[in-house]
């Protein structure tokens, strides 16, 4: 596993992200308070997705997240989504990072963008969470719980967000679109994807009333307080919508699945030794915080995670074929890309497994 300084901290700006920062500026004179003076930038080394840039004026920092140059996946790199999202959650008890601006015209950067406030704190990229004690450890992921129970519980009417996603057939649309998403960005044939993409349809289980889901909830898209076991702010909300929790929160576990060399994850890892929940505990405490007195059945549990192992295939995809064309948003985007294959034959091999529960 890459060290944290890999992914943490700033860089920068890539070539193929560089744009006229005196252009940025004049366009957000007026818009944001207190910036003063020449605006510098850099950009952030982590993420796969939409290039994040800090912007420093003075003693002030915020947070700029656009979309990629290039030809993008319909529907993908949807920075207007995470503002809305990130503006209509301020009141909730789900921590986001104030978000001050969108600007939609590509004029002024080259593609749209939002502006956010910069929040101090800590950012893990190993999730075994190397040279903490077990009990920090522990606090870390009880709260990382907490705060997706607490999504999954906003009412989206409540937040003006009824109309943020269609309502019901949550995964048959998701199956559809990231069949479509991986094909348009195929870069070389997976059997175990074109299986998946046969399978998944007629395996759909009943889902749960839609709620807001982050979409990619995990635990280096979150900033925890600097000394304190509380989360400040749930970042990159690029593949929220309104759907099933249930399938969301699953997504998040596969933490526990995928390997640890390679995915920064968990497979593998002896976790109780680290003072990490198992998966089981881990999801008997979510359930309780959501308040749904009974788990899925481990057969409903299992399609959640085939699903979601094919959902982020598609991802990695498309991480992969954004490496190749050279306007990838990381360092280690042809490294992300090639976890695909492995990936698409482990959820296949799992999605045999179903067969025991028959």
């Amino acid at each position: 596993m890459e060290p944290q300084s890999s992914f943490s901290g700033t860089r920068p700006v890539a070539p193929q992200h560089a744009f006229d920062v005196s252009r940025l500026q004049k366009w957000l004179a007026g818009r944001i308070p207190g910036l003063e003076g020449a605006l510098h930038l850099e950009q952030f080394k982590g993420g796969q997705s939409n290039p994040t840039f800090l912007l420093r004026a003075g003693n002030q920092r915020w947070v700029l997240r656009r979309k990629p140059p290039g030809v993008l996946l319909a529907s993908a790199h949807a920075v207007e989504r995470e503002f809305r999202v990130l503006r209509a959650l301020q009141s909730t008890d789900v921590p986001v990072p104030f978000a001050h601006v969108l600007c939609e015209d590509p004029e002024v950067i080259g593609s749209a963008f939002y502006v956010m406030d910069h929040v101090e704190g800590r950012i893990y990229w190993n999730p075994a969470l190397p040279g903490l004690t077990p009990r920090e450890r522990a606090a870390l992921f009880d709260e990382l719980n907490r705060v997706i129970a607490a999504l999954h519980t906003v009412d989206p009417t409540s937040v003006g967000l009824a109309d943020y996603g269609r309502p019901g057939a949550y995964i048959e649309r998701q199956v559809s679109r990231w069949t479509r998403q991986y094909r348009s960005s195929e870069t070389e044939k997976i059997e175990a994807v074109e299986r998946l993409i046969e399978w998944l349809p007629y395996h759909v289980p009943r889902e749960k009333p839609a709620r807001i889901v982050h979409g990619d909830y995990r635990m280096d898209n979150v900033i925890f307080h600097p000394s304190e076991p509380r989360i400040l702010a749930v970042l990159d909300w690029e593949l929220s919508t309104l759907g099933d929790p249930v399938a969301d929160f699953a997504y998040h576990c596969m933490n526990w699945r995928l390997p640890a060399t390679g995915s920064r994850a968990l497979g593998g890892v002896d976790v109780r030794s680290l003072g990490i929940p198992t998966e089981l505990e881990y999801a008997r405490r979510y359930f309780e915080r959501v308040g749904q007195d009974e788990a899925p059945s481990p057969a409903t549990w299992t399609f959640y995670m085939v699903f979601n192992m094919f959902r982020l295939v598609g991802i990695l995809q498309g991480v992969a074929a954004r490496a190749q064309q050279g306007n990838a948003s990381s360092a280690h985007a042809v490294a992300t890309g090639n976890r695909a294959r492995p990936l698409a034959e482990q959820a296949w091999e799992l999605a045999q497994s179903l067969r025991t529960y028959a």
